[in-house]
Parts: C-alpha cells; sequence; structure tokens
C-alpha cells in the first residue's frame, strides 16, 4: 500500500527533476549521424547509442516534432548528460541548446568538415568523461510526487480489458492523490469510447482540447478515404485474442486510467506536462513509438500490459510490462515483470493487483532492472508526420 510518506531512491537532477535511470546518450540527429554515434557507443562501455531513420529534409510541423523528440529525449531525468553528433554543426547545436536549458552536460559535434574518424574521436574523449561523471552520481531518496508514470498497452486480446489494463487502472488510482504526473494516449485506440475519456476530462476546457484531437485523426482517416480502421486496428493478433472491434479495444484500452482519475490536459506529441495529475497525450498506438513520445515528455517509468505478450522496451525509460494471460506468462515468460493472471482466476482482487503492480513498479525506480532492460530491447522509434521534401 502506498501513501503520501512512500519514497523511492532517485536521480536527482539539476533542473529539480528526479530519474530513475542514470544513462549517458550519444544522440544522431539523423540518420547519417547513427554510424558515428554508435562507435562512440563501442569506444566507451557504459554510453548508450540511440541510432533513428530519420532526420534529413524534414519540415514544418514534422520537423518541429523531431526536434522536439530528441531534445526530450535528452533532457529526459533518466539522462545524465548527451553527446550529440550531426552532420551538420548548426543543427546540433540546436538540440545541445535545447537539452542544456536542464543544466546537465551537452556536447554537440558535426561531422562535415572533420569526417567520422575525428569526429568518433573527438565525441569518444567527452563521452567517456562523462560516462566517469555519471558514474558517481548517488541515488537520493525522493517522494513519490516526483515521479512521473506513463502507460500504453500493446499486443491486446480479452484478458488485456479483464485484467492487466485494470490492473494499471487500480495503480493510476492510488497515485493520482498522491501528486504523481501521469499519462495516457494511443489516439487511435479509443475510436469508439472517446466520449468515455471526454466524460472524465476535468473542466470543460480539457474536453474541448481532447475532443480537437480526436477529431483531427477522424479528419486524416476521411481524407485518406478510408471508412474505418479495418487494415490495422484491430490487429491480426487482438483478433485472434478474441477482440473483434475497435469498439471492444478502446473499451478495454480505456481501463487503464481507472475509475477515479481525471484527466487534466492534453498534450500534444513529445510535449511535456505542466503539473502533476492524469495527461492524454496526442499519439500513435505504435507500441515503440508512443513509449518513445512519453521519454520525450519527461515520463521516467512506463506500464505496459498486454494480452498475447510483447517484447516492448526502450533505451531511455524502463518499460515495466504485466499480463493477465495465464498463456502468456507460460509462453513468454522472460518478457513479463508481474504476472496478474490471478486477478482472472479468482486468487486476487483488483485492489491486490494494482498494489503488486506498484511494488513493482517502485523496485524498477530503485534499480531494478525489467525483462525488456535485462533482455537488450531498446526500441527507440519516431514519429513521422509528412513525407520528406
Amino acid at each position: 500500500m502506498i501513501s503520501s510518506k512512500t519514497t523511492f531512491m532517485g536521480y536527482r537532477r539539476e533542473n529539480g527533476r528526479v530519474g530513475v535511470r542514470n544513462h549517458v546518450l550519444i544522440l544522431p540527429v539523423d540518420d547519417l549521424s547513427n554510424a558515428a554515434a554508435e562507435a562512440v557507443a563501442n569506444n566507451i562501455k557504459g554510453a548508450i547509442a540511440i541510432p533513428h531513420p530519420y532526420g534529413r529534409l524534414q519540415f514544418g510541423a514534422d520537423l518541429d516534432l523531431h526536434f522536439r523528440t530528441l531534445i526530450g529525449a535528452g533532457a529526459n531525468p533518466n539522462v545524465a548528460a548527451v553527446v550529440v553528433i550531426c552532420i551538420e554543426a548548426g543543427w546540433a547545436k540546436l538540440v545541445v541548446d535545447g537539452i542544456a536549458k536542464t543544466g546537465k552536460p551537452v556536447t554537440g559535434f558535426g561531422i562535415e568538415q572533420h569526417g567520422d574518424h575525428d569526429t568518433i574521436m573527438r565525441a569518444s574523449k567527452v563521452a567517456k568523461e562523462y560516462v566517469q561523471w555519471a558514474s558517481e552520481q548517488q541515488r537520493v531518496e525522493c517522494p513519490i510526487s516526483d515521479l512521473w508514470v506513463s502507460t500504453k498497452c500493446g499486443e491486446s486480446d480479452t484478458t488485456s480489458g479483464c485484467g492487466s489494463n485494470p490492473t494499471v487502472g487500480s495503480a493510476f488510482d492510488k497515485l493520482e492523490p498522491l501528486g504523481v504526473t501521469m499519462c495516457f494516449g494511443e489516439t487511435t485506440e479509443i475510436t469508439g469510447g472517446e466520449n468515455i475519456v471526454a466524460d472524465r476530462c476535468a473542466t470543460p476546457e480539457v474536453r474541448a482540447q481532447f475532443m480537437k484531437m480526436f477529431d483531427r485523426y477522424q479528419d486524416l482517416i476521411e481524407r485518406h478515404k478510408t471508412s474505418d480502421l479495418s487494415d490495422s486496428q484491430p490487429t491480426k493478433g487482438n483478433i485472434e485474442g478474441g477482440l473483434t472491434t475497435i469498439e471492444e479495444k478502446a473499451l478495454g484500452n480505456i481501463q487503464k486510467i481507472g475509475k477515479k482519475c481525471k484527466v487534466i490536459g492534453v498534450l500534444d506529441k513529445a510535449e511535456a506536462p505542466t503539473k502533476p495529475g492524469l495527461w492524454f497525450m496526442d499519439s500513435s498506438s505504435a507500441a515503440a513509438e508512443m513509449v518513445t513520445l512519453c521519454a520525450a515528455s519527461g515520463y521516467v517509468v512506463h506500464l505496459f500490459p498486454t494480452g498475447q505478450g510483447n517484447v516492448i522496451g526502450n533505451p531511455i525509460v524502463p518499460v515495466v510490462k504485466l499480463t493477465a494471460n495465464p498463456r502468456t506468462v507460460r509462453t513468454m515468460s522472460e518478457h513479463v515483470d508481474y504476472d496478474c493472471s490471478g486477478l482472472l482466476q479468482r486468487e486476487k482482487n483488483l485492489d491486490q493487483t494494482g498494489d503488486e503492480l506498484l511494488e513493482v513498479m517502485l523496485r524498477t525506480c530503485n534499480g531494478r532492472l525489467t525483462a525488456a532492460e535485462a533482455l537488450g530491447h531498446n526500441e527507440f522509434v519516431l514519429t513521422r508526420l509528412y513525407e520528406s521534401a
């Protein structure tokens, strides 16, 4: 049972935020810089590169989102220090300046007029200093109100809406009164249940913002002449697991926000919240994209309920996976952090599974590696809005 007196051991950063991991990131701004970033991470043990396929000839809102995601990833409190590498020095500086606002150590390098060898050598020297500096950072006791927690479900089936998602909802109901900052999203996967979320909005203004986000997505479908989501929602795995319509999936998905939580605000993709409480973020339902956006928004631990089984991880944020499906526990046990199948087998009640999930989450915040971390799952996937120029 958690309370306002509950604490966890975290890393207090320069801007006052608290992280639960202590990463040194080697951050490529564009796809051309991936090789150099990975070479630096290979040279310096304890540093981690997060390669991705984008960053060239993007424009407008798509380019803004690209930079917002990269800067947010580097600014996340789970990151102690950052080395930024880009083909163009000007763009590297833009990302460096954004991350530097947190006060953490960050240095940028441009490859043009230097080449890979010189860039890798110089970046490796800085990364070594950062890793040694980060290794001396100490965890300190922090109040539960310093925690930022996000959630998304994946590979859902009938046990998701009846077991693992309500377990997250129980945990969120317990966290909200304690001043924890929380987030959910998956705009596509609340289709058919959007009115339920709208009714949970704290004010008419928040409700209007939420519906604007949701209607924008519906307009996108109409513009592409798609009458429904049958090509992707529910997925083939969802259907195999017993979910036959997007409405069924949505009603299960919404269980993650519990019975008491109010939606206090709406976030654009990779946007940071401004106060404690439950936020809705407009986001893709693709697992790695959503978790990456949550990391870029500043969330430090992620709860991921699954039915059929999912292997998702993230290089910045520990992903705590739970399932209520006993078959998944049996066949994919190495990917499961918390087994809540006892809920559906009537061995436990929802209050108990919510408490047990929070215990696993706090152990993770205190340093326990998640299944995804132990197995090396570091999925970092950027969200794209447009074609490149």
